[in-house]
């Protein structure tokens, strides 16, 4: 973004960033199950319903509210070793993961934050049914840290350590499937102050707290981080985006956000100087389209119990098809409220004649809904509770619409856009847990970890590059792939082995043979400083590790290798009589090229060697030879 789309000062933008990153200790974060996901067949299977709850002032959260009236059954895929009665809610939590406790004391740590002393375990309400309890477990570490940006420094409000969620494995009528093998694995939530005021300073802020987790023991992959954003204006609302992964997108993703929140702004003051309604009759129109010719609401009326229903919003017409976002408009978010309580879409008065409807039932509708000019209608053809349950969501959106801009959580989509997910919790669903025990935590624990904290990521790729004389790409590819202690335990044991050549070997030699299904996990630190030895020693040829490596993965010695694979490197001695034999039978060649011949000649005699003898001695023996008949 060169030049900004706005004055975001004016606008009084603020933005905030909470990410959630699964921390890889050993085991699970209130049990001793193991700390990894299976794709194993599950052996059993838990079947659950959730409501909402109270909270300890009397009342309901509203995103909790709305989920359970979606009445969905939840079935959890349950396992003997990666699962226990823990994550199936039917026998208490057990003591606090510690090894979880040091690595969150680190990050905190390299956050300039200050770890409490007492960690107390509270419950938060959530009935999507990703937790088969219907709450998470969740607590504060520390507070009050920060990071540096160019745009100045940005206050780390809290770090949490709390427990995963299930993992959602698909869906179908009325059930939802999840497997508990995520439920319970460590996750550090980072929850930045909404001070960032700029789209390029929240990319800033992710990747240097990126840069912070990734210098720790946390896990790596797809879905092990999660980064939410906090974005609001001043005439605007708070809105949680979930799920923005990708950094570069982060800006288009603000500038989006913004453009709706002044389209939703603009749109309410509209619709006040109109005097605008929100009725809340609901009118069944399925009569005025026995006959229809439009495939999509001919296909759901011939189904049981479906209808075709109506509602009316005074003074709207015009403005529900108004673009709010890149290819969105406000009738996009009437839908996706509507969607919500299981229905496929919805049709607005905007959009009309369209999708097989006619002019002429558009009209019977307006009849019988008795509109007036700038009036509009929203009609929905569904499942009668389905369609009565959706047009109840939209009813309360257009409301909202009449007041600007809702509190909402929406998701993260990869063209930078977002759609509705709920609304925005509130304090009502947390709530002390009261089956753990508060945990102690020593200041002295705190001063040891802080004495001795890691690496950042891009300290580290400065140094090696710069110690070991690797290329910025060599050295990236270490870091990136944590592979960059490895790399030094190694080189530290072959002070004299040539530093690219192991770095390439742990870097794109082992992912290539993890691309081809061998089994990496073989390949040790003691096999791999082996395997370089036999380099260091002289006895193969640099070209010849890859054979190793993959003999290494079927189990198959160093040593052992070399033998079946006849590996062993030539002495001097034998490879010159050979150069000299190759010498021979072209020396016409060397005396019509001279030193053209050089290319050619060190082809043949690389392809007689096969490995065995090192490029640069073959190299400086063939052209020795070559000088010796062009200087007679």
């Amino acid at each position: 973004m060169s030049e900004d789309k706005f004055d975001y000062k004016e606008l009084g933008l603020m933005m905030g960033l909470e990410i959630h990153q699964q921390l890889d200790s050993k085991t699970k974060l209130f049990c001793r199950c193991p700390n990894h996901l299976t794709d194993k067949e599950p052996e059993r299977k838990i079947y659950r319903r959730l409501r909402p709850t109270q909270s300890e002032l009397g009342e309901i959260d509203r995103a909790a509210y709305e989920e359970s009236q979606r009445n969905l059954q939840f079935v959890y895929e349950a396992y003997n070793h990666h699962t226990c009665l823990v994550e199936a809610d039917e026998e208490p939590p057990s003591k606090l993961n510690q090894e979880a406790v040091d690595i969150s004391i680190i990050l905190a740590s390299l956050m300039h934050m200050n770890v409490v002393d007492e960690f107390h375990t509270m419950r938060k309400q959530v009935i999507d049914g990703s937790n088969t309890s219907g709450f998470q477990r969740t607590g504060i570490l520390a507070t009050d840290g920060y990071v540096e940006t160019e745009f100045g420094n940005v206050t780390i409000e809290t770090l949490g350590l709390e427990e995963d969620a299930a993992r959602r494995i698909g869906e179908e009528e009325g059930k939802i499937v999840f497997r508990l093998d995520r439920l319970g694995i460590p996750l550090a939530e980072i929850t930045t102050s909404p001070d960032m005021n700029h789209p390029l300073q929240v990319k800033d802020v992710a990747y240097q707290l990126g840069q912070i987790l990734r210098s720790t023991k946390v896990k790596r992959g797809l879905g092990t981080i999660r980064q939410d954003l906090n974005i609001s204006i001043r005439e605007g609302a708070r809105i949680e985006v979930k799920g923005v992964q990708d950094l570069e997108l982060m800006p288009t993703m603000v500038e989006n956000e913004v453009q709706r929140q002044l389209k939703l702004i603009e749109i309410s003051k509209k619709l006040q100087e109109r005097g605008a309604k929100v009725e809340e009759k609901i009118y069944d129109v399925t009569d005025l389209f026995k006959n229809t010719e439009s495939k999509i609401v001919k296909t759901i009326l011939e189904k049981e119990d479906s209808h075709v229903l109506a509602i009316k919003l005074k003074q709207f017409k015009g403005l529900i098809g108004v673009e709010i976002q890149p290819g969105k408009r406000l009738g996009t978010e009437f839908s996706e409220h509507g969607k919500k309580m299981g229905v496929t879409g919805l049709f607005h008065t905007d959009e009309l004649p369209n999708y097989g409807i006619t002019q002429e039932e558009v009209e019977s509708v307006n009849k019988k809904l008795e509109l007036e000019e700038d009036d509009a209608f929203i009609l929905v053809a569904e499942e009668s509770q389905k369609a009565y349950n959706a047009l109840h969501e939209v009813i309360k959106r257009a409301k909202q619409a009449l007041e600007g801009v809702p509190e909402e959580t929406r998701r993260a989509q990869d063209n930078g856009n977002t759609e509705y997910l709920r609304p925005l919790p509130t304090a009502s669903r947390m709530y002390v847990e009261t089956d753990i025990p508060t945990e102690i935590i020593d200041p002295a624990r705190v001063e040891k970890i802080a004495s001795n904290l890691p690496e950042l990521p891009n300290v580290k790729k400065e140094r090696i590059q710069r110690e070991y004389e690797l290329s910025e790409d060599l050295a990236e590819q270490l870091v990136q792939r944590n592979n960059a202690d490895l790399f030094e335990e190694i080189q530290k044991e072959l002070p004299n082995m040539d530093s690219v050549k192991i770095a390439s070997d742990i870097t794109y030699t082992i992912k290539d043979l993890k691309r081809d299904n061998y089994d990496i996990t073989c390949l040790t630190k003691n096999i791999l400083i082996e395997i370089f030895k036999l380099v260091d020693d002289d006895i193969i040829s640099s070209a010849e590790t890859e054979v190793i490596l993959k003999d290494a993965c079927n189990g198959i010695s160093p040593q052992d290798s070399v033998k079946k694979n006849n590996l062993e490197k030539l002495s001097d001695d034998i490879v010159e009589s050979a150069i000299k034999e190759i010498i021979e039978e072209n020396k016409k060649m060397i005396e019509e090229r001279k030193m053209g011949a050089m290319g050619p000649l060190m082809g043949k005699a690389m392809a007689k060697f096969k490995g065995k003898a090192d490029g640069q001695t073959v190299s400086n023996i063939v052209k020795t030879e070559i000088l010796k008949i062009i200087n007679k």
